[in-house]
């Protein structure tokens, strides 16, 4: 069996796991979201809710969206590695079927990773500040675990984006 003359090298098993696990990285945070639009007591009383984040009402579609966005926008690494990074499926009008090329994957790909590594870097500091006040119990440490898996997220990302980058240049 030949190879055809424009197809690529498979992704490393390294990129694979990567791409896995950066998609993985807003899945902590987004289920804690989730169940505070769902009003359960993940640290903040009924009355904060209420007040500052608009829970019930449309504050709890906003934190569901914020992590359906999130969660989607972490899925779109595996593109980096699967076939459907490389061939727009055929179910997607006008251009399905065509073949992605290279720079339309990694210019967003990097643009995305250099802006989640400035937005989460600061995280790896949050138990240097004070705790919020109106969290009750221990929920400033939990809160802080479930969001430190998006430090991650930017750099391997980053370099999911490099090994693309090197099987497709």
């Amino acid at each position: 069996m030949t190879t055809p003359p424009n197809a690529t090298a498979p992704a490393p098993r390294w990129a694979i796991r990567a791409a896995h696990a950066a998609a993985l990285t807003a899945v902590p945070s987004g289920l804690w979201r989730i169940a505070l639009a769902f009003g359960l007591p993940v640290g903040y009383s009924a009355q904060v809710l209420r007040h500052d984040f608009h829970i019930p009402g449309w504050g709890a579609v906003y934190v569901i969206g914020l992590s359906v966005v999130s969660e989607a926008l972490a899925l779109l690494t595996l593109g980096l590695v699967q076939p459907w990074g490389e061939v727009v499926p055929r179910w997607i009008p006008v251009i399905g079927g065509r073949r992605v090329r290279p720079l339309a994957a990694v210019i967003p790909a990097t643009l995305g990773s250099l802006g989640l590594v400035w937005l989460w870097t600061s995280l790896l500091f949050w138990w240097n500040v004070e705790e919020h006040p109106a969290m009750v119990g221990p929920w400033h440490t939990i809160v802080g675990v479930l969001y430190l898996p998006l430090v991650l997220w930017g750099p391997l990302l980053a370099a999911v984006t490099v090994s693309y980058y090197r099987r497709h240049r």
